[in-house]
């Protein structure tokens, strides 16, 4: 577990998708590398999962679930890590909220600890994090023998959100913790925090 130390005296939790971005980049991720075959039965296969989590019949996380299975499964895991960076150098750069971004850096530059937690992916997650010098809770992909499964390793993060925060960081050892998000998954986190903005405002 991780504790405030001298250099860092607030804790931020930042959601990603739609909360630092403008749009879903897990659903670009996953239509940028789909074969022609996914793309071309994608309309049969997903269209009534689409509609069921527009009408609230289906979560985001049983949405996810079922993406992941049918876009990644049997893939090579080295092959999509390799996707996964240049998504993170080519194409998140375009997604970014100018707004948060300067947020992020205000947290930094003050010595505050800054973690993104996230139910997208680890393959571009990961090195976009590195790039900003940002902590990470997020999705990770299961393979084995090289290959995936088309499931998370350890599961889906996203219900979860508030309580992987907990297991790593010692949230009341920090002065003050700031958490942004913009969906019901990102509830839990901002319940842990004494400053938080939901969909872009400030909420008691």
């Amino acid at each position: 577990m991780s504790a405030a130390t001298p250099g860092s005296t607030d804790l931020a939790l930042f959601d990603f998708d739609h909360t630092i971005t403008h749009a879903d980049s897990f659903g670009r991720f996953l239509r940028d590398l789909a074969t022609p075959r996914q793309l071309a039965s994608a309309k049969w296969t997903m269209g009534p999962w689409l509609a069921g989590y527009r009408l609230g019949l289906v979560s985001a996380r049983q949405l996810r679930q079922r993406v992941l299975r049918l876009a990644l499964a049997g893939r090579a895991e080295a092959e999509i890590r390799e996707q996964g960076l240049r998504h993170a150098r080519e194409v998140l750069p375009g997604m970014l909220r100018p707004e948060m971004m300067q947020r992020i850096a205000s947290h930094r530059d003050r010595g505050d600890t800054v973690v993104l937690v996230s139910a997208s992916l680890d393959v571009y997650l990961q090195p976009w994090c590195e790039q900003h010098g940002l902590e990470l809770i997020c999705n990770r992909l299961e393979a084995s023998e090289g290959v995936l499964t088309g499931r998370y390793h350890d599961g889906d993060c996203g219900p979860h959100k508030a309580r992987l925060i907990r297991a790593r960081y010692d949230v009341d050892a920090f002065r003050q913790v700031h958490a942004y998000g913009d969906s019901p998954e990102d509830l839990g986190m901002l319940a842990l925090a004494g400053q938080r903005w939901y969909r872009g405002r400030q909420v008691a």
